[in-house]
């Protein structure tokens, strides 16, 4: 029967103890679980405690739990950073922060995925260009742009950094578009960016998203009112 490690409180310990089941049983997202009773025995607890660290892991979609069908692995286990989905709204001056945090980050990564894009990184990028272009009842699924450049800079905490930004303020985001009044432009950039990360010049969508988020800090001080 395995123990769960000493250090700390109880439900920390059996936290701990079921990411180290999950990790030394090489265990990946869908991958299922043992039973809430079986673990309880496992870990020498009644299955309410056991049910209290499962929750615990459930908050960060480490593990799922689908009533009459078992506990599995989650999209989150590997997660090294975590959006706060419950934040209040942003006041107009953070949302001018929001904007310049992504052009202080998103151009270096198009840089990284003109160099480190795979075949499949291209074909959804191509995806996420062609999305802008459906018409909104398109029920195909809709692939975010800079979200999928991220994922093709190959780093994976540069991912979760813009994955973050776009989920867990997935409300201001929206509001963000809803500003830029030339999408013809906006569309072209996102094409430009594809293109040079498609063929592989790293500077060159270095400097296109560089103007893509400035243009867009312009647009949003110029909507706010705020100065440069």
């Amino acid at each position: 029967m395995s123990q769960a490690p000493q250090a700390g409180g109880l439900s920390d310990r059996l936290v701990d103890g079921l990411l180290d089941l999950i990790s030394e049983g090489a265990l990946a997202p869908g991958d299922s679980l043992p039973t809430v009773r079986e673990l309880a025995t496992r870990f020498a607890v009644t299955t309410p405690t056991i049910r209290e660290a499962l929750r615990r892991l459930q908050t960060t979609d480490a593990v799922r739990m689908r009533h009459g069908s078992g506990i599995y692995v989650g999209d989150g286990i590997h997660r090294m950073l975590l959006p706060n989905p419950n934040s209040t709204p942003l006041k107009d001056e953070h949302i001018v922060q929001l904007v310049e945090a992504r052009l202080t980050i998103e151009p270096g990564i198009a840089a990284l995925a003109a160099v480190n894009r795979t075949v499949d990184d291209v074909e959804r990028l191509a995806r996420a260009v062609d999305t802008a272009k459906r018409a909104p009842d398109d029920n195909r699924p809709k692939l975010n742009f800079h979200r999928e450049l991220a994922a093709a800079s190959g780093n994976q905490v540069l991912f979760e950094v813009v994955d973050s930004l776009l989920s867990a303020r997935s409300r201001e985001q929206r509001a963000l578009r809803a500003q830029i009044e030339n999408r013809v432009r906006d569309y072209e950039q996102h094409v430009a960016i594809f293109l040079a990360v498609e063929a592989g010049n790293a500077e060159l969508a270095r400097r296109l998203t560089e103007q893509h988020l400035h243009d867009l800090r312009t647009t949003v001080t110029d909507h706010l009112g705020t100065p440069e």
